[in-house]
Parts: structure tokens; sequence; C-alpha cells
């Protein structure tokens, strides 16, 4: 194997190890493995479409390990479901149908949002329990759930299939106008939606042929071994520390992706 060649497997292998390790401590981990693919040469749509691939899962087993309170809620999961297949096939299909250089110059655009979306998320949940109040959407908390927020589920959903950064931020935001408030729950249906999400866009860019395979099954194999190890240390760091580092990881390569640009 050329150096040139193992050098850009072991950028991706790092990337997706600490991709692996961030989801598993505190999120982000997109901001790692999806430029460490473009870093080591693979095209920005295959990039972004064999990082979903490779960090799909994780996103099916969190999933997993909340099923009994996704079971809890009957109706509103299998419609979150359907919504999310939805707007996940819709996300993936858009992708193939954007050019390498119209994604391009997408990147920096979409990192900067989900740095942004990354760095205020604490606002962000502030600002939907305001809008809650305002319109009264916490007035029967036995049954959450409205169509306003299925339909801005949707084009949440939509986002996911077409990037991924910044998914669950967007998803916790869109759940929470809809009245589900207990924290297990949010995550549940948040994990719900972004496996399913994840799942509908891995499959539609796997039909179409979009994946760099040797790099995809690399970042998995790392990927895994990055989660155990990051589930480990996540008991012993704080994790503002994590915060931070992700929102500098994500602001550093907004300006460095705006600049290439």
């Amino acid at each position: 194997m050329e150096t040139s060649v193992l050098y850009s497997y072991v950028i991706i292998a790092a990337g997706a190890f600490v991709a692996g390790g961030m989801n598993a401590m505190a999120g982000g981990g997109t901001f790692f493995s999806f430029p460490a693919l473009l870093a080591a040469g693979v095209p920005p749509v295959a990039a972004n479409a064999s990082n979903t691939v490779a960090l799909w899962p994780a996103s099916f087993s969190s999933a997993w390990a909340y099923r009994r309170e996704i079971r809890r809620h009957g109706r509103m999961a299998v419609l979150l479901a359907f919504v999310s297949l939805l707007g996940g096939l819709s996300g993936g299909l858009l992708l193939l149908a954007t050019s390498n250089e119209a994604f391009s110059a997408l990147i920096p655009w979409l990192l900067l949002l989900a740095t942004t979306l990354f760095a205020f998320s604490a606002q962000v949940s502030r600002g939907v329990a305001w809008l809650k109040r305002r319109l009264g959407l916490g007035a029967d908390r036995a049954h959450p759930g409205s169509l306003g927020g299925a339909v801005f589920q949707f084009f949440v959903a939509i986002y996911g299939g077409f990037f991924g950064a910044g998914l669950g931020i967007l998803t916790l935001a869109a759940l929470a106008i809809q009245g589900f408030e207990d924290i297990q729950d949010l995550n549940a249906l948040k994990n719900l939606s972004s496996a399913v999400n994840y799942t509908t866009a891995a499959a539609t860019f796997i039909v179409a042929g979009a994946v760099s395979w040797p790099h995809t099954l690399v970042m998995l194999a790392t990927a895994l071994a990055g989660g155990y190890a990051g589930a480990s240390l996540a008991r012993r760091l704080p994790s503002i520390w994590l915060k931070r580092l992700i929102i500098v990881v994500g602001a550093t390569l907004t300006v460095v992706y705006f600049a290439k640009s």
C-alpha cells in the first residue's frame, strides 16, 4: 500500500475513533469524521454518504437502549418514525441530486449552522420553552404532540438526511415544541427519530452506490472502538470541557472551509 493511501486511512480511522468517542460523551462526532474523509480525498457527496453509513450503528443501538420508553408512546412514536423516514429519504435523495461542487459550497454554511446549534443548545432549549408557554403547548402533558410539530420534525429529518450534524439538537427542539418535557421521553424519541433518519438515509446511499466502502468499513470499526472508549472516559471528564472542545473544532473547521471556498 502506498504511503499516501495508508496516510489517508490513518486519518479517517483516527477521525472516526474520535467521532465515536465524542458521540458517546457529548455529541458532535460529525465534526471529526466528515472532515477526516474530505482530508483523505473522498469527494464531498461520497464523504457525507460514507459518514452517515459509518455512524449509523451507534444511532440504532441508542434507540434500542430506549425501546421501553419508545413503546410507551405508541402512536406518537409511529408517527415520528414515519415522518423521520420520509424526511431522511427526502434529504438523502436531495444529497444525491447535489453535485460535489454545489455541496462543497454548502459545507461551510452547514458547519456554521451545526456549530451554532451546538454552541447555543441551552439557549435554544430556553427559547423553545418560552415559545411553548406563549403558544400554550404545555397545557396537556398527558398527551403531548401536534401536527405542527410533526411538520417541523419532517423538515428537521430532511436536514438530517442531507447532512446530519446538529440533528439531535434540532430534534430535541421539535419534540419540546410538541409538549414533551421529561428528559427520558425526549431522549427516547430523539434516538428513535435519529435511528430511522440515519437508517433511511444510509439505505438510500447504499442502494445508489454513493458509499466509499473501503473508507466506511474502516470507520465502522474505529467508531465502535471510539464509542466504547468514550463511554468509559465520559465518567471522568466534565461534560463542559467536551462541549467546548467540539465548539472550538466546529468553529475552526467553519473558518477553514469558508477560506477554501
